[in-house]
């Protein structure tokens, strides 16, 4: 008898850690309708923080001069949401050529806002996003001395600007000499097409000077001139929506990723400054 109840209750208690075990089961659904309820909404909170857009694209057209900070906006977000990212890297003639004619993109970030104009009609929106700083530039140590826009007209002084057709840099740097009368006085080596390339020429020694964005001035070679007069001369880079998208749920996520935290850290990162 002793026997028969002891195996009697070792079946039970078997039978009570089975049943136990059920229970903490993750995948289990839940007894009743207000458990399940709790439980969708909590997956569907999880699936609205973590966008999926496998199969979808966005076309973005950025300046050159803008290309280091939003590679890695641009990366970022593919990979966080699945979304397939282009970005074209280009002067702003260059894209507003290939928008009006192409019809096409879901994107212009624009150096200045003056830029958008040209593909006017072709923009549904548009907000800004950080400012753009035009600084001279010079070797580090300043060898030549500049302190500001009037010691370009010295003697033997080498200046270097962007191409005031196609680029904002160079119609800033076009509109710099004629505010501070320095027409035919200035010795421009050179009308390059990005800030990058003229930074590269200061640091070769091509050039003494160059009028480009603030954060184009990297690593130990180059130095900002401290001139109060260059900040007349600041812009704000826009983020225009295009009306040629094709696809409105992916240009959106984007269009609300570009006013996150993590996408002003980057900017900020690489010295930009947010426009609030």
């Amino acid at each position: 008898m002793k026997k028969i109840f002891r195996n009697g209750f070792m079946m039970l208690l078997v039978a009570l850690l089975l049943v136990g075990c059920g229970t903490n089961n993750e995948t289990q659904k839940p007894v009743d309708k207000d458990n399940e309820s709790v439980t969708s909404s909590v997956d569907k909170n999880q699936e609205d923080e973590n966008t999926n857009l496998d199969g979808h694209s966005v076309m973005i057209f950025c300046g050159a001069g803008m290309k280091d900070p939003f590679g890695v906006i641009a990366q970022q977000f593919q990979e966080a949401t699945g979304c397939e990212v282009q970005v074209t890297y280009a002067n702003a003639a260059q894209i507003q050529t290939q928008i009006n004619t192409g019809k096409e993109g879901d994107f212009f970030i624009a150096g200045s806002k003056e830029e958008m104009k040209p593909v006017q009609d072709l923009v549904s929106s548009s907000k800004d996003l950080v400012q753009h700083i035009p600084v001279l530039a010079v070797a580090s140590g300043n060898p030549k001395g500049i302190t500001g826009p009037k010691d370009l007209s010295k003697e033997g002084i080498r200046f270097i600007m962007g191409d005031p057709e196609a680029t904002p840099i160079g119609k800033i740097a076009n509109k710099m000499i004629k505010d501070f009368d320095l027409t035919g006085k200035v010795d421009i080596m050179a009308n390059t097409a990005t800030a990058p390339a003229m930074a590269t020429a200061l640091e070769v020694d091509e050039a003494d000077v160059a009028l480009i964005w603030k954060e184009n001035v990297k690593g130990d070679k180059l130095e900002i001139v401290d001139s109060k007069d260059m900040e007349a001369y600041i812009k704000i880079i826009p983020a225009a929506l295009l009306s040629t998208t094709i696809d409105e749920e992916a240009q959106k996520a984007f269009d609300e990723y570009l006013d996150t935290q993590e996408v002003k850290d980057i900017w900020i990162e690489f010295g930009y400054e947010i426009v609030e």
